[in-house]
């Protein structure tokens, strides 16, 4: 059986090893019982243990005598009761993805693999004061029928059915980020239809790495 919590732990340092963010920005979950694993508030996580992994309840309720959770759980919460395909969720700060956040833009289809966050483009879910239940009700919305979005000055957040697949498409959403702006540099990069981004959409959800 997975420890759940050694998992959350692994990919918090990936963050860092990965470059995905830097020393304790972003975070990591994974669904669990009734509620959620999540990294804790403030914690370096180079030097995160597997104690330090705060349990979330999906009404909100943690024992504070057993840590604090990351001061962004709310989003968490929402998208775990939102979205019940959601098993992990990933939170970063990479550079090129909250780079396009800061304009309040998200990715359109400039190139297929944008289809891999689950729609014809990503989404910049509209900024709000990180914590916040508004940023919550941002997110889900950005995430409509997606599983990644970026979100306005601040990052990006991705989710799937566990962390390293959630991992994976976070670091996805990152090569994108970086490629689209590269692709601005030069002009207008030209946008795939929608008639054809629907068929990639129907390709995508058979595709498997190889």
């Amino acid at each position: 059986m997975i420890n759940l919590r050694a998992e959350v732990v692994k990919y918090a340092k990936m963050l860092n090893t990965k470059k995905l963010s830097a020393l304790r920005s972003g975070n990591i979950s994974s669904r669990y019982k009734d509620g959620f694993l999540i990294t804790p508030s403030g914690a370096k996580y180079s030097s995160l243990k597997n104690k330090d992994i705060v349990f979330v309840t999906l009404k909100g309720k943690f024992d504070k005598k057993k840590g604090i959770p990351s001061s962004e759980w709310r989003f968490h919460q929402d998208i775990y009761l939102n979205k019940k395909e959601a098993k992990a969720i990933v939170h970063a700060h990479s550079n090129y993805a909250t780079a396009i956040s800061t304009h309040g833009k998200g990715i359109p289809a400039f190139h297929y693999m944008v289809a891999m966050a689950g729609g014809n483009d990503i989404k910049c879910a509209k900024y709000a004061t990180y914590g916040t239940r508004e940023l919550s009700k941002n997110i889900i919305k950005a995430l409509k029928q997606r599983k990644a979005c970026l979100i306005g000055n601040h990052g990006q957040i991705a989710f799937s059915e566990n962390l390293s697949k959630a991992f994976e498409l976070a670091e996805e959403v990152e090569n994108l980020s970086n490629q689209y702006i590269k692709a601005l540099k030069i002009g207008k990069p030209k946008i795939l239809s929608s008639k054809e981004m629907s068929k990639v959409l129907s390709k995508a959800k058979n595709y498997k790495r190889g």
